[in-house]
């Protein structure tokens, strides 16, 4: 509750009730939500005290002060827990769609409820196209840069598919490529040197299934995470079928998979082209398969962007600067080879 606003000279007093949320979720551990929002807003006063808040400033700064702790009010009140990323999330974002993102008005947008009521659902625009098209094609490219909910996204299309008994089995895979670190100096045997590649779609599952669920759904194959060279000679029928990191697949490998998709199969393909981690005398098959296949019914193209990032503040900045720096660099060697 929002109480009319006391006006003294040029400057406005306006007390904001947190009656219907847990102050400790809005405030955070040790005022460390209070201090986001103090550092947001520098030109106003904010005071806590109890379960209020005292705004004091200029009118302006106080109305969009206002706007944002509304946004936060009204997600704490839907889902009883916000955490520091997201709340840095709401206060940075400028446009209308942050109510759309974060407060969302449409149960119907909820792709899945996880554990402990936990929502899962498409939270930026192309999020939302990505579901969309994975509702009305077979197959997805979802092409964007780290943090931008891809493969998030859809391993929750593919869990709600499963509960909707829209397929049989959930197969995830990636390939095993290795990043700065060869495989052969990783402990253990095979399965435990692929696992931390995997490791992204597990922590995604975790999030939308009860342990207890995800264990039998495992133990029984219903839900499979393997590495892509697993897929090779297999027909995958009734599955929700999802290649993560795609730019680490060559030509081939990425023909063998897409001509593994079997009736009544759906799958996603995401990639971020930026982070190619294959030896310098391969090329990334994700460029190819995007271009040729453009024009093909039932193949939707998904571009995700640095506006989609939905990890901590500090990865879209880092998105835009590695983007600026690369611009540059081929500004250079472009320069240099006119020379030549």
């Amino acid at each position: 509750m929002i109480r009319e606003p006391k006006t003294e000279t040029d400057l406005t007093e306006t007390i904001i009730n947190l009656e219907t949320v847990n102050p400790i979720e809005f405030f955070g551990v040790n005022n460390g939500k209070l201090d986001l929002l103090k550092k947001k807003f520098p030109l106003l006063k904010i005071l806590s005290r109890g379960t209020q808040i005292k705004l004091s400033g200029a009118p302006e700064q106080i109305e969009s002060a206002k706007e944002k702790i509304d946004l936060i009010i009204q997600y704490l009140e839907r889902n009883g827990h916000l955490s520091e990323n997201y709340f840095e999330q709401i206060l940075g974002g400028d446009d209308a769609e942050t109510v759309d993102n974060f407060v969302d008005r449409n149960p119907n947008d909820i792709l899945v409820f996880g554990p402990n009521g936990k929502t899962v659902r498409a939270r930026t625009q192309n999020q939302k196209k990505m579901v969309t098209a994975a509702d009305k094609n077979d197959i997805v490219f979802a092409i964007g840069p780290a943090g931008t909910g891809k493969t998030y996204t859809a391993v929750a299309l593919a869990v709600r598919a499963l509960k909707n008994k829209l397929v049989k089995k959930i197969i995830l895979t990636r390939p095993a490529v290795e990043a700065g670190e060869s495989l052969g100096f990783l402990p253990g045997d095979l399965k435990e040197k692929i696992d931390p590649y995997l490791r992204p779609l597990y922590d995604a599952l975790d999030d939308m299934i009860p342990a207890d669920k995800l264990g039998y759904y495992m133990s029984t194959r219903t839900i499979e995470i393997a590495p892509l060279a697993y897929m090779r000679g297999r027909t995958l029928d009734n599955a929700f079928i999802i290649l993560d990191e795609a730019q680490n697949t060559n030509d081939l490998q990425l023909k063998m998979f897409l001509t593994r998709i079997g009736a009544n199969a759906k799958a996603i393909i995401t990639g971020d082209p930026t982070q190619i981690d294959l030896p310098r005398n391969q090329r990334s098959g994700l460029e190819k398969a995007t271009r040729i296949l453009q024009q093909i019914d039932g193949i939707a193209h998904i571009e995700l962007n640095e506006e989609d990032v939905v990890r901590h503040r500090l990865v879209k900045a880092i998105i835009k600067a590695y983007d600026k720096e690369h611009e540059k660099e081929e500004q250079e060697y472009g320069q240099q080879t006119y020379r030549r």
